[in-house]
């Protein structure tokens, strides 16, 4: 689906202005809302007395999944939050476990408005005020990739398997009393679109029903299964409120009116600044990989994503992230119009700029660093080079500075690694399967910041300039651009993001348990972490170890992606499970507990105790998401998927290789931390072990 531009700042503040309460009393009254749970069935004026929006959202709403190609999976949540704001009141998310439960919560005045993908069905119209459609959508039958089915009459007996309390649910059951061999499969109401479609793969569904926008993009991800023929036609998909919350219905319709609903696809369109101002959206071309744009514990991360969002946010624009991967073929979609700038860290030369690319004002100044393993010799200078094999990708700068060194006559090697990023040439230079690789110094930073076996032989003197590009035709766009650049450049902001990803203390690559002696307390938080023991991790000890790798026994740890506390737990997390204070050793303990019981639940029942502990774990980590593209891999590899070690974890360390993570439903991944985290984990439990029971434990 497309979701919608923000409101023009000039209209948010008259509709802000229109508000009778003062900022000082409504943000007390706020305040007051959110620390107590309470029932309120009134509409705008009495939310207006709370100062306070409830928006209701089913727990883990949104998709994991890496957004791609303009799939802007957040754009819900923001619309929800700006439409609030603009009523001059604060948002506050209220999660229930199951979809079905939604509509009795609003209607119990446990919430306000409901923001999910809603499809208005009659049953839900009987129940609920609807908000203007935010799309248009069919609804698709979901068959293996072998039927050759083409309507429901070419099917002789079908079971088609739907979520609980969905629309789908609703659709079948009108399908099944037209076609008598059509019946209804009912499935948890938690179960997600990635499961019902695994499920169709596996053969454990004959078949499923999926919104067709959601379909067009899923579907081709998974091996196994088509889209179908349509079973029903335009459904509408909006949000829901009480039936007689009037006010908040009229208010929210003309919020999402102003901001032209759209519901077709992205346009191809070569476009400059005051077409993406009016359209809301500024479309970001990128790479996914770890210094630019990725995925980690949930969160979307770069140091390139977070300028170019700050950037956006700045002029009221969201972003919507196109994936490319190559700087070729970024420039490429560039050019036809796919997306309005490359942020991807391209390094500007002469040969580029003479292509027609249109660099911003720099916003990185580097330089080259010859990179070897750890032990190299320094070089003294450029000749020391004669007879090293340098490895490179020839899609990168570096390789024109190679050969710019051969013509002055130093007699070095090229290695050509097509496709490869600047992170496997140093792995392969760790390897000692080259002598050297040419990186940028600021990816350098970044990779010794997670580890020590490579070592910098030579620096070139020369600065290089990193910017952001854009066309020939985007003179208003670069201006913005250059301005942004020009006012934050090494100011509080961007050296804070800079240290965020470039300049955090090195991680120690092997970790030794604290000793312990026999009858001693193992760590500070012992009596607590006893009392919550959990189905996935029964051992408190084994607890002690992981915290110990997440904070050091710090509670007021805090990592540079915003992770809190004795164990590390994400706020936006904790707070699905209804905490806040994570520097409270109990609160963060407990939501951390709930997290691992939680994330647990994401794989089979039938694994053995100790392979949901080291899966738990590695999820815990890296993201449940990259788990299961592991095991996925592992299966394709001929490893085992239900085992960790010397099986999925093998597969883990190959989603940070190209070939591997993009054809991962949830892209790039350093394999090598969470397959670290887990192995250090056990084996510092099992030092506890031996220590508690003063003998050796295998």
């Amino acid at each position: 689906m497309k979701f919608l531009p923000r409101l023009p700042l000039l209209l948010l503040a008259l509709i802000s202005a229109a508000c009778d309460q003062s900022p000082q009393s409504s943000e007390e009254a706020a305040k007051r809302s959110m620390q107590n749970p309470y029932i309120e069935t009134g509409d705008l004026p009495e939310l207006r007395e709370r100062a306070v929006v409830r928006l209701l959202a089913p727990k883990f709403d949104e998709d994991p999944s890496l957004p791609r190609d303009g799939l802007p999976l957040a754009s819900y949540r923001e619309t929800a939050e700006a439409f609030v704001r603009s009523l001059g009141l604060m948002p506050q998310w209220i999660v229930v476990d199951d979809f079905d439960a939604l509509s009795q919560a609003v209607l119990d005045g446990r919430g306000d408005l409901i923001v999910t993908n809603l499809t208005r069905t009659d049953s839900r119209n009987d129940l609920l005020a609807f908000s203007v459609p935010l799309a248009i959508v069919d609804e698709v039958l979901i068959l293996p990739k072998g039927s050759t089915a083409q309507n429901l009459e070419d099917i002789e007996e079908l079971s088609i398997a739907v979520p609980a309390g969905t629309a789908w649910q609703e659709t079948v059951q009108q399908l099944a009393a037209r076609y008598p061999h059509i019946s209804l499969q009912t499935e948890p109401g938690a179960s997600t679109d990635w499961a019902m479609l695994d499920g169709v793969a596996s053969g454990t569904y004959q078949a499923t029903i999926m919104d067709s926008d959601i379909a067009a993009a899923l579907v081709p991800m998974v091996a196994g299964v088509r889209i179908g023929p349509t079973v029903t036609q335009g459904r509408e998909i909006g949000w829901a409120m009480r039936p007689d919350n009037e006010q908040l219905q009229r208010s929210l319709n003309e919020y999402l009116t102003a901001q032209r609903v759209i519901t077709s696809r992205r346009v191809i369109q070569p476009r400059d600044f005051p077409a993406i101002e009016k359209a809301g959206v500024l479309r970001v071309i990128t790479s996914n990989n770890p210094a630019s744009y990725f995925l980690w514990r949930g969160e979307l991360m770069g140091f390139d994503y977070d300028l170019i969002r700050e950037f956006a946010r700045q002029r009221g624009l969201r972003v919507s992230i196109i994936v490319r991967d190559g700087q070729e073929s970024m420039y490429k979609a560039l050019s036809e119009g796919y997306g309005d700038v490359v942020a991807a860290a391209v390094t500007r030369t002469d040969e580029r700029v003479a292509r027609g690319w249109k660099f911003s004002r720099r916003y990185l100044l580097v330089t080259e660093q010859f990179v070897g393993a750890k032990g190299s010799a320094p070089l003294n200078d450029v000749a020391g080079l004669a007879g090293k094999v340098v490895a490179v990708n020839p899609e990168h700068s570096y390789y024109q500075t190679l050969l710019e060194l051969q013509q002055q006559g130093i007699n070095l090697k090229i290695a050509v690694v097509a496709n490869a990023t600047s992170e496997m040439l140093m792995d392969s230079v760790a390897a000692e399967e080259y002598d050297l690789t040419l990186v940028d110094s600021h990816l350098v930073a970044m990779e010794t910041t997670f580890r020590d076996d490579l070592a910098v032989v030579l620096d070139l003197a020369e600065e290089k300039e990193i910017g952001w590009v854009v066309r020939q035709d985007q003179p208003k766009l670069l201006a913005e651009l250059n301005q942004f650049i020009g006012k934050h450049y090494r100011g509080v902001f961007y050296n804070v993001t800079w240290k965020k990803y470039f300049a955090e203390p090195k991680f120690i690559s092997q970790y030794r348990a604290q000793r312990v002696e026999p009858g001693e307390p193992i760590s500070p938080w012992d009596d607590l972490l006893r009392q919550y023991s959990t189905e996935q991790i029964r051992d408190w000890r084994l607890l002690v170890s992981q915290m110990y790798q997440e904070s050091r026994f710090d509670p007021k740890a805090k990592s540079h992606a915003g992770a809190m506390g004795l164990m590390q737990v994400m706020p936006r997390t904790a707070a699905q499970f209804g905490y806040s204070d994570l520097y409270d050793p109990k609160d963060n303990i407990a939501a951390s507990m709930a997290f691992i019981e939680w994330l647990g639940d994401r794989f089979p029942a039938s694994l053995p105790l100790e392979e949901r502990i080291y899966f738990s774990l590695a999820a815990y980590n890296a993201g449940h998401a990259h788990v299961h593209d592991a095991r996925r891999l592992a299966r394709k590899i001929g490893k085992d998927p239900n085992k960790w070690f010397g099986n999925v974890e093998q597969a883990m360390l190959l989603l940070s290789r190209p070939e591997y993570y993009r054809q991962a439903r949830y892209g790039y991944v350093r394999g090598s931390e969470p397959v670290n985290y887990v192995r250090e984990i056990r084996e510092r439990y099992i030092g506890y072990l031996n220590a508690k029971a003063g003998e050796r434990v295998d």
